[in-house]
């Protein structure tokens, strides 16, 4: 039977090992950002690039690089092509219906300013979206309520990936930091105290740039107190959540805290400013004093005035998704009777055939592939369920509801052949090695490592678009390069959930997701470059308060 050791360094020295490892990504970037390549073509080419470097430069089998590579195109089909389909599927119901009008006025209601509007729904909602069920979610029903509301398509796709950094860390009910305390056999808790004390501190900041890229320096201004209100409660309750009551629940209790502050706050509180976009046909408007009241009175007065069960009744597919979420992932007892139908199936020729090598693990470890096909257990069937219902809550016709679907596929198409494509790319990085190649060539800086840590998890995110991957790739090595260098390990693997945060943002498979949900297929390389800057500029921050976690102040360490 064929068998296959993995070699990280197969050079034989390290660094021109790491820079042949790059090049897969360095294509990706050259494709998206300078050619402009169209999102699904230079993933499909980058996937091509990396399986004849895995194969001809690290010797692996051609027959375990297509399995691999395969087997990544899968898992991008399930469960995140699912979900994908199901979210947008769900957006859609509401649009032809007629019910989006409704829920359009009813957020008009509470502030009809673009840069607050963001604010409730890019940062705040899409953060509940996230803890709750991860997997690009927020970007597909965040962005395509944003683009509905009257945003610029563009700006809707980016502000929602920006936004999305927040709650990454603790994502899906808190998967990511469980699956980094199982892979390096560390205390979970301890974990999340420790990322407790360095997400919060991006978190609080990420409102302010996320209006500001927006509007701009003064325009920002004009709205801070709302910023404060929102970043403060929000990263106040993160904060709080993950260092006394564990990693399961921060994302979930710290957007519920900040949607009510910042609602309560908008109700005693005006902008003096009504942002609009520059492309919409009614301009910003200025008011002052008692006028804002006023003005905003009259402007109510000339909308259709819709009661509470009209209102309710509009937004009851996202509240049915909420419940449906919540059922599928919260409830022990629903999830184990789910579960029993779940299929695992080993893939043939690929299951157990690789080894992982030292220093990636302790010892020589038969790399898994199984292919995990959970029918009804998925959060894209929890969608698809509040799809069902929706229908009869809006009173949509089974051959409304019907075309809806079809359409919806036929508009994901190229989006989930590029999220195909980066899958079976982040596949064949990890059980080629490269993706080790990294993580080792950058764990060899020495003294400065702890700026390095967060890289190595923004890098993981990249490439596999999970922070929960990430951390099942690096965790490990974070803690043994902690060892190593004299820098409790706590921080390091900590660090990496908190650096794949910012690596969130740009990720292919990301970018696919944003693209499809706000009808923007074909600008994945504008997309990208309009984030890639903001990536960097967190991960800089990240990197400088981890250096000094590490030297400065030890005792934020638990």
């Amino acid at each position: 039977m064929l068998h296959w050791v993995q070699n990280y360094d197969p050079f034989g020295n390290m660094w021109l090992s790491f820079l042949v490892a790059c090049l897969p990504i360095a294509f990706f970037f050259w494709a998206l950002a300078i050619k402009k390549m169209k999102g699904h073509i230079a993933g499909l080419l980058t996937v091509l690039v990396a399986v004849l470097i895995a194969v001809i430069c690290y010797r692996m089998p051609v027959l375990l690089a297509v399995s691999s590579t395969v087997y990544g195109g899968f898992q991008g089909l399930w469960p995140i092509g699912w979900i994908i389909v199901t979210a947008v599927f769900l957006y859609n119901i509401t649009v032809a219906s007629g019910h989006f009008q409704m829920i359009k006025d009813s957020i008009a209601s509470i502030t009809e300013d673009r840069r607050l509007q963001a604010l409730l729904i890019a940062f705040s909602f899409g953060a509940f979206l996230e803890g709750t069920a991860g997997y690009g979610t927020p970007v597909v029903i965040a962005g395509g309520l944003l683009a509905g509301l009257g945003f610029n398509p563009f700006y809707a796709a980016g502000l929602c990936l920006i936004a999305n950094t927040a709650p990454v860390a603790f994502g899906g009910v808190g998967i990511p930091i469980l699956t980094s305390a199982h892979v390096a056999d560390m205390d979970g808790m301890g974990l999340s105290q420790m990322i407790g004390r360095q997400v919060p501190l991006l978190s609080v900041f990420v409102p302010f740039w996320l209006v500001f890229i927006m509007a701009g320096w003064k325009r920002t201004i004009e709205v801070l107190p709302a910023i404060l209100v929102c970043g403060v409660s929000f990263s106040g309750t993160q904060f709080f959540t993950a260092n006394y009551l564990g990693p399961e629940l921060p994302d979930i209790t710290s957007s519920i805290v900040s949607l009510i502050a910042i609602t309560v706050f908008l109700k005693i509180w005006k902008p003096k400013t009504i942002f609009r976009f520059k492309n919409e046909k009614r301009k910003a408007r200025v008011f002052h004093g008692e006028g804002v009241r006023q003005q905003a009175a009259a402007r109510a007065d000339d909308r259709h005035r819709y009661s509470l069960k009209q209102i309710i009744q509009a937004w009851s597919p996202f509240i049915t998704l909420v419940i449906m979420i919540y059922i599928w992932g919260g409830l022990d007892s629903v999830k184990q009777v789910l579960n029993k139908l779940t299929m695992m199936i080993p893939v043939p020729g690929l299951d157990m055939v690789i080894d992982k090598a030292e220093p990636i693990v302790n010892q020589p470890t038969p790399y898994e592939a199984v292919y995990k096909f959970d029918g009804l257990a998925a959060t894209g069937t929890a969608i698809l369920v509040s799809c069902i219902i929706s229908k009869y809550l809006l009173r949509l016709s089974w051959k409304r509801w019907i075309d809806t679907f079809g359409k919806t596929l036929k508009r994901l198409t190229l989006p989930l052949i590029m999220v195909v494509s980066v899958l079976g790319f982040a596949y064949i990085e990890n059980y080629s090695g490269m993706s080790a190649t990294l993580g080792l060539g950058l764990a060899s800086t020495g003294f400065v490592f702890p700026f390095v840590a967060p890289i190595i998890g923004w890098l993981g995110v990249f490439l596999t678009g999970s922070d929960t991957s990430s951390n099942a790739l690096f965790s490990n090595l974070q803690k043994i390069t902690g060892h190593q260098i004299g820098v409790d390990p706590t921080l390091l693997v900590a660090a990496n959930s908190t650096g794949g945060v910012m690596g969130k943002m740009i990720s292919p498979q990301s970018i696919a997701v944003a693209t499809a949900a706000t009808g923007q297929v074909g600008k994945e390389g504008r997309l990208f470059l309009f984030t890639i800057k903001h990536s960097l500029f967190f991960l800089v921050l990240a990197g400088v308060i981890i250096l000094l976690q590490a030297y400065v102040f030890p005792w934020m360490i638990p």
